[in-house]
């Protein structure tokens, strides 16, 4: 990742960049975060990411409750909303910043369905696999908490998350389509903020005996 070309913000994204995002057809998210468990752990970054490559970088900070360019971009209807594993990205953005993110598609739930020659769904395996390319994943666990000075190793391995998100959908849409699993594939994205949801009131198992 050529960082020159990346865009940091502060709290939210600029009206001009907003409006820069609202032309696409889909657009690459992620989160960094201070862990894994929601409600404990706070949200710290948001990248996003254009087909073309267009990075943004949205420090989010502590005690921060609203983005509301972000919050329009992550509730445009026209606009399909890349991750890897959504499940966790769109509880952050509900539960941080009161983001309801729609339409959505998971790279990961897309690969579980259509890549089953392999039990091996990460990010870092998915892009080795459909692009040949290993991702350095040695910032993973980083103190994201610490925005304002961010190393350039952070900075790339935050922008890589969403760079390859783009081409990994269209390889896996093929797979799908191909395999007659892109329909059942798009209801798991539907289900997700209903998902999502339980998961943030502590539900657990409601679909079992």
């Amino acid at each position: 990742m050529n960082l020159d070309k990346l865009q940091i913000f502060d709290r939210d994204l600029s009206v001009e960049r907003l409006n820069y995002y609202l032309e696409a057809e889909a657009i690459a998210v992620d989160t960094e975060t201070m862990g894994l468990v929601i409600g404990r752990d706070r949200l710290c970054l948001v990248q996003l990411s254009d087909e073309v490559g267009e990075v943004s970088i949205i420090r989010i900070a502590k005690g921060q409750s609203a983005a509301p360019y972000l919050k329009q971009l992550m509730e445009e209807p026209k606009i399909v909303k890349i991750f890897h594993f959504a499940r966790f990205d769109i509880a952050q953005l509900n539960h941080g910043l009161s983001i309801i993110t729609n339409p959505i598609f998971c790279t990961k739930i897309a690969s579980k369905l259509g890549r089953t020659y392999t039990s091996s769904h990460g990010l870092k395996n998915l892009v080795l696999d459909l692009e040949g390319t290993e991702l350095d994943k040695t910032a993973q666990s980083s103190d994201w908490g610490n925005a304002a000075n961010l190393s350039p190793e952070q900075l790339s391995y935050a922008a890589n998350d969403v760079l390859y998100l783009h081409r990994l959908r269209e390889q896996l849409t093929r797979i799908l389509k191909r395999e007659d699993r892109f329909s059942l594939a798009e209801s798991c994205f539907a289900c997700l903020p209903t998902i999502v949801q339980l998961d943030l009131r502590d539900y657990q198992a409601i679909f079992e005996h």
